[in-house]
């Protein structure tokens, strides 16, 4: 088994607070939440948004119905809370009036969940974001020598937990398609402001193909057939949804620097590769260097988040085509990293790098040494 950033919760909750566990569908928030409930001492009651009666009672407004509802419990556990409304003005009468209990709700549907508990539950409430398995989880299975030599798997076919779970090669393709066809787009596709499915999977294929290389919102809207604001709104939402990250440029110079642009990588290189089909061997494909960029890229994200380390991220390029890939902004300084599938001599800094700070790092992430920085 693997174990996961966040176990064990408990050093999470808090009595009198809401402990709210974002992230994309099949991460592994109802198995955290399982595990965590399996050991716990507390007693605790788990529900579903999913019951139609948990729904009536936990939406009713009512202070008897919900307050009967959690009555005798220590711990109270929704899962995919998202499917009640007024879920937030819910959780707010059980953590004012039993400040005692602890309670923790999980949804995959971010845009739907936080604008549910976000201002209801301002003060009261601490947020944590699941993805799909880190490199510093897979280490709880897998030694750095070994972890390393299953990177091109990783690369092609992600690392969602039914994936890295899947013994053969058929079967991962398989999980990874299901996931992506089936569970990916649920919520957005339900959301009432995406009027044409085709429109947003081919919005998502444009962008599988062009990963690491920065979106002109007019040409997208151009091949699509739509106006620029419809696909801003479908970026957003798929954003919102943990399918894509939205990673914008650094700028301290405006005339020698691009600014006004963005890059989109997809949170699983799997569901890039699921959705446009290439399941190919690396040595068969043409895209390496996109995948191992992305792949670093999301990597870096985890890690901060589950470190945590506070930073902010872009990427970088002047108008005479110096770039680097990820610029981290943190403790006062700046981070560059460019990613390096096969670096057969030495990478250094583009000679502008240093007219941004003269102490601004620069590390160039290879095979050989990208556990450094995920680990």
């Amino acid at each position: 088994m693997i174990t996961r950033a966040y176990t064990p919760l408990d050093a999470y909750l808090q009595p009198g607070k809401v402990l709210v566990i974002y992230g994309p569908r099949r991460v592994g928030k109802t198995t955290l939440l399982r595990d965590f409930l399996a050991h716990t001492s507390l007693k605790s009651k788990l529900d579903s948004g999913d019951n139609i009666t948990t729904q009536q009672i936990l939406s009713s407004q009512e202070f008897r119905q919900i307050l009967g509802y959690v009555e005798g419990y220590d711990l109270l556990a929704i899962d995919e809370a998202q499917g009640i409304p007024q879920i937030g003005q819910a959780l707010k009468i059980i953590v004012d009036e039993r400040p005692d209990i602890r309670v923790i709700a999980t949804g995959s549907s971010s845009f739907e969940l936080a604008g549910q508990v976000g201002e209801p539950l301002t003060g009261r409430k601490r947020t944590l974001t699941l993805f799909p398995i880190a490199q510093a989880e897979l280490l709880s299975r897998y030694n750095r020598h070994e972890l390393r030599e299953h990177l091109p798997e990783l690369l092609v076919f992600g690392s969602y937990p039914e994936v890295i779970e899947s013994p053969t090669r058929n079967a991962r393709i398989e999980a990874i398609t299901e996931i992506a066809n089936s569970y990916l787009l649920k919520d957005i596709l339900a959301f009432d402001r995406v009027r044409s499915s085709r429109t947003l999977l081919s919005l998502l294929k444009l962008l599988a193909f062009q990963v690491g290389g920065e979106v002109s919102y007019p040409e997208l809207a151009g091949q699509l057939g739509v106006d620029v604001k419809t696909v801003r709104r479908y970026l957003d939402l798929l954003e919102k949804a943990f399918v894509i990250y939205r990673l914008g440029a650094f700028s301290r110079n405006l005339r020698q620097e691009v600014s006004n642009r963005a890059k989109y990588y997809f949170f699983d290189n799997g569901i890039r590769n699921a959705l446009i089909a290439q399941f190919n061997d690396l040595d068969q494909r043409n895209d390496v260097g996109q995948l191992w960029e992305s792949f670093f890229l999301i990597e870096r994200i985890k890690r901060r988040a589950y470190a945590p380390i506070y930073a902010n991220a872009y990427f970088w390029r002047t108008y005479d085509q110096q770039e680097i890939d990820l610029v981290e902004e943190r403790d006062g300084g700046l981070f560059g990293y460019e990613c390096k599938w096969s670096a057969r001599k030495a990478v250094s800094a583009p000679k502008g790098w240093s007219s941004v700070s003269p102490e601004a790092a620069f590390e160039v992430i290879t095979p050989e040494n990208y556990l450094d920085f995920l680990t």
